[in-house]
């Protein structure tokens, strides 16, 4: 599946030559030729606004053990449930109501507006002392100094965890997440499964050791709350924590670094950031649009499904290109391919899903981007690329590897 792709017939392929780097012209294509995709492995692929919208809010599924049996399950780690990864079976974005009603609810009574604005001030000082580091390197790699660290930083005290394998379970974490990706082969599923079996040990430990000693943080919050007074079980409990650790920092270090990245790549849209500061909130909804985090979700159907006029059977798979429907030009203009920092309608892109998926860490993840991102444009007039960037081999949660950078002098 590395052809190249067909302008006039495309076909959804993420291992075509040119993708890792730029998977926006083949998006473009199938909104053009193929929005409402029948794949030959047997999934559906949407990708223009209005159908992957539609899809998001519909009464779908997202429950992986309602797929039948297939050839996909040879190609989507996804699929391997038995002793698969906690975050797959038992958290809240791998379930349907009401279990997804339930967790949801328990997680939200924690997870709130109030506990986030609280963490600003310390936002404010790991940013600022990343940006101390570079700032003495001269050159570094924006990713390691801050888009990964600060994230991860601010989840783990958010959480209370206890200070033992931080970057253990950084690595991790990275490791789980490739668990959403498309055609992961056996030696990376392998991978996957002791990652999950040595993350579970971690979060098991640090939850005995949060109630011996409980404290005002999320995670004794979590211990705790109820819904209609029921609280999570110990699997239930680990998979949230797991969840929130992946939502809460894998996703935030793409942000950070594929929004400067961006920037960086747009110097007139740069400047106009740092000639008025007040654009940063509409600046991170445009940056989140034009380079998610997040690139493809999925649900399954229950029933026969009718989309753009054509029939999904129940029982299918239909992946939803977030990235792609966050570049229509059905909805965001002509200009969809580029940066408009004061874009008006910027917020209605889909990086954090939609209808009862919708992230929940969004509120926590525009913070940090709005903090990370203007502190780092402000304070380093100079910034420039020191080199060529490397992407990460995540089709899903794309996002770069490498972004050396130059503070400038």
């Amino acid at each position: 599946m590395t052809e190249m792709i067909d302008a006039e017939k495309p076909v959804f392929n993420p291992f075509a030559p040119g993708f890792r780097e730029d998977p926006y012209a083949q998006y473009k294509l199938l909104r053009d030729k193929d929005p409402v995709q029948k794949h030959p492995l047997g999934f559906w692929f949407l990708s223009r606004y209005e159908n992957v919208s539609a899809l998001l809010r519909a009464d779908l599924s997202v429950d992986m053990r309602n797929l039948p049996p297939g050839a996909l399950a040879d190609r989507t780690t996804a699929l391997d449930l038995g002793d698969g990864p906690v975050a797959l079976n038992n958290s809240m974005v791998e379930r349907d109501p009401p279990d997804h009603t339930r967790l949801r609810a328990i997680v939200s009574k924690v997870f709130t507006r109030r506990a986030v604005a609280a963490l600003e001030p310390m936002i404010v000082r790991l940013v600022d002392e990343a940006l101390d580091r570079m700032a003495s390197k001269g050159t570094s790699d924006l990713l390691e100094e801050l888009a990964f660290p600060m994230p991860f930083a601010v989840i783990t005290q958010m959480l209370g965890m206890p200070p033992t394998g931080g970057l253990s379970t950084r690595e991790l974490t990275g490791t789980l997440v490739k668990t959403l990706e498309i055609g992961a082969d056996e030696e990376t599923a392998r991978e996957i499964r002791a990652a999950d079996a040595e993350l579970r040990e971690i979060i098991r430990a640090g939850i005995a050791w949060k109630r011996a000693n409980p404290a005002d943080d999320l995670l004794t919050a979590l211990i705790t709350a109820e819904h209609d007074g029921a609280v999570l079980d110990d699997e239930e409990l680990v998979a949230q924590v797991i969840l929130l650790y992946v939502a809460g920092h894998e996703t935030t270090t793409n942000l950070i670094a594929n929004g400067v990245n961006a920037l960086l790549d747009s110097p007139d849209q740069l400047a106009l950031l740092r000639e008025q500061p007040d654009l940063t909130a509409n600046a991170v909804e445009e940056l989140l649009r034009y380079d998610p985090s997040v690139h493809q979700t999925r649900r399954i159907t229950m029933a026969p499904f009718t989309l753009a006029g054509e029939v999904i059977p129940a029982g299918t798979i239909v992946f939803a290109c977030l990235a792609s429907a966050n570049r229509d030009e059905r909805i965001f203009g002509p200009d969809a391919d580029q940066v408009r920092l004061d874009r008006p309608n910027a917020r209605q892109h889909l990086a954090f899903s939609a209808g009862v998926h919708h992230c929940l860490g969004a509120v926590l993840a525009r913070l940090e981007g709005q903090v990370a991102i203007s502190r780092v444009v402000r304070r380093f007039p100079k910034l420039a690329r020191a080199g060529a960037v490397e992407w990460s081999d995540r089709i899903n949660f794309r996002g770069l590897a490498t972004l050396p950078v130059t503070v400038g002098t």
